[in-house]
């Protein structure tokens, strides 16, 4: 059982950067693939970006591309997210999640087995 933990969540103007982090109770998690989704109020979960198990291969939604950058840290169990230029649109709970590593790369919330609590990311105009 592998338990996720967000941090960095918080208010910001347009314009303006967060970086998020979320942090894996087990060494296991080295072996899962790893996402970032994201979800408002009446909308479905969406995801962002994904990183494979390796850190080798990320992938990223057209709505973040070349504005947020996601990573990981194996030795420290974490993963993170970058979020520059950040868009009134990009206000919402932000959930990290694992899948196995035949799953990784994918963008469907239902293959991710592990799930944070989520941290809200406000960004005012």
């Amino acid at each position: 059982q592998v338990q996720l933990v967000e941090s960095g969540g918080g208010l910001v103007q347009a314009g303006g950067s967060l970086r998020l982090s979320c942090a894996a109770s087990e060494r296991s998690f080295r072996a899962y693939g790893m996402a970032w989704f994201r979800q408002t109020i009446g909308k479905e979960r969406e995801c962002v970006a994904t990183i494979t198990w390796t850190g080798g291969n990320t992938y990223y939604a057209d709505s973040v591309k070349g504005r947020f950058t996601i990573s990981r840290d194996n030795d420290q169990n974490t993963i993170y997210l970058q979020m520059n230029s950040l868009k009134e649109e990009d206000t919402a709970v932000y959930y990290c999640a694992a899948t196995s590593m035949g799953n990784d790369g994918s963008f469907s919330a239902h293959v991710y087995t592990y799930w944070g609590q989520g941290t809200q990311v406000t960004v005012s105009s």
